[in-house]
């Protein structure tokens, strides 16, 4: 049992790291890139959520399968879903395409805390994940908002949300870590 635990929490940490590494990345090229071509912004836009629901899907087969992780599950289904909506959104406007991130930012977000607090259980470390749910889904709405307003948004709207996941990630995949050496440090201690 404790080897399927070790397994999947070594999977995790990499995940995260991996997470992170993919959204910083995504960054750079939204303000490095995306402003000098509407083609490139507009493909980074919808690499997004693409990304995410390959990335859910991945981790979820990992963590014991689609039917253990329904929020992971349904996920997957909603950043499809959104992948689709950006592209059909970058044919209408950018306030649009912000909408469509938005109402997925609230989905997502609070599908990646039921995630977050269902592994609680098991692998604690799981706190970072709670707030970057919580925290998205109050992105999405502000999204939302902004995507009301005449004034017309950027790749860069969606670039600061993306670099919070980034560092949200991160912590998550550091705090797994510096757990892991201590539980290693505690076994080695006592036997």
């Amino acid at each position: 049992m404790d080897l399927v635990r070790d397994d999947r929490e070594q999977w995790l940490k990499q995940y995260y790291f991996l997470r992170a590494a993919f959204s910083v990345a995504w960054v750079v090229a939204a303000f490095a890139v995306a402003p000098s071509s509407a083609a490139i912004g507009g493909a980074l836009l919808v690499l997004y959520p693409a990304w995410d629901a390959a990335a859910n899907f991945v981790d979820a087969l990992r963590s014991g399968g689609l039917t253990q992780n329904r929020t992971q599950a349904l996920n997957v289904v909603v950043s499809l879903a959104t992948t689709i909506a950006v592209i059909v959104a970058l044919q209408t406007s950018m306030n649009w395409v912000l909408g469509v991130f938005g109402a997925w930012a609230i989905l997502s977000g609070l599908l990646q805390l039921g995630t977050a607090i269902r592994r609680w259980k098991s692998f604690g470390a799981q706190w970072a994940m709670v707030l970057s749910g919580g925290q998205s889904a109050l992105a999405g709405g502000f999204f939302i908002v902004q995507a009301l307003t005449p004034a017309v948004p950027s790749i860069a709207n969606v670039a600061g949300y993306a670099g919070v996941g980034a560092i949200y990630f991160f912590v998550s995949a550091v705090w797994l870590t510096v757990s892991d050496w201590r539980r290693r440090a505690m076994r080695m201690q006592q036997g």
